[in-house]
């Protein structure tokens, strides 16, 4: 059923006003970056900036350690979605494909991990770290952003695998395929948008974590971004312009990122709606 012409108009004003709401604070923030140290302590808040300077991003990309930290971020980040994908679908597949005791059970257990509040399991991990020697090492937070996020990609992960017909498997095997092939060559292709779905909230939480970043890592040298945006602050003031610019060189790879899986990231979040 068609909706009337003025309820189409009411929508579409409500979808901008709300879109218009989101977009607002990435505004100011890159606007804020082009500003000079005067002009954002102004109270007087401008709109359309009437003047703009690169001064910002000059001195936000040319600040000690911009290389080594984007490079720790990138390193533990990317390590830990891609750990967890390959883990996910191997947990994922046989809950999703066999019926064996204690699965439904095994189900709860990972949504009740994915509920825990990221604080609680501070100190335990903090412990379990310094017992096996990786504090201060890269592998210490590549383990715990594999850990928080392996509840939430084996949880959606199988619900996109429960949503792929076994039949398309038992036809391919029926041709002569292995079961082992026939997964690889017909449910992992239709797996796609899953794992595009998947990956891209596994990076957002790794990518923005900064407590674990902050006390894993003593040596400045093996900090992560987030840690490197808090140093624009300083005992006595904060450099307003420099965390905007620096904010807005931090979301770029995200960005772009989400750009190019868009389409695969909205089919994905509607395909894993499926109840098992």
């Amino acid at each position: 059923m068609r909706k009337s012409l003025p309820a189409r108009v009411l929508v579409s004003v409500a979808g901008v006003l709300v879109a218009l709401l989101f977009l607002f604070p990435t505004y100011w923030m890159f606007t804020t970056s082009l500003k000079t140290p005067g002009d954002v302590l102004s109270p007087k808040y401008d709109l359309i900036p009437t003047s703009a300077t690169l001064s910002n991003f000059a001195s936000a990309l040319t600040k000690p350690g911009f290389v080594t930290y984007l490079t720790n971020s990138l390193i533990v980040t990317l390590g830990a979605v891609l750990a967890a994908l390959v883990v996910g679908v191997l947990a994922a597949i046989p809950l999703a494909r066999f019926r064996f005791r204690g699965r439904k059970g095994f189900l709860l257990l990972i949504l009740v991990a994915q509920l825990a509040p990221l604080s609680a399991l501070f100190i335990p991990m903090y412990l379990l770290m310094r017992d096996i020697g990786l504090l201060n090492t890269l592998p210490s937070l590549l383990l715990v952003y594999f850990a928080t996020s392996l509840p939430f990609t084996v949880w959606m992960l199988y619900g996109f695998v429960n949503g792929i017909p076994y039949d398309l498997e038992e036809a391919a095997m029926i041709d002569g395929c292995s079961r082992v092939g026939a997964f690889r060559r017909v449910t992992l292709p239709l797996l796609g948008p899953g794992l595009v779905t998947t990956s891209v909230f596994s990076f957002i939480t790794a990518w923005n974590e900064f407590l674990f970043a902050l006390v894993f890592m003593r040596d400045q040298s093996k900090q992560t971004l987030p840690v490197w945006l808090s140093s624009f602050k300083t005992a006595f003031s904060i450099d307003w312009g420099g965390v905007m610019a620096a904010s807005v060189v931090y979301a770029i790879p995200a960005v772009i990122f989400f750009l190019i899986v868009q389409r695969k990231l909205v089919s994905g979040m509607t395909a894993g709606a499926v109840k098992g």
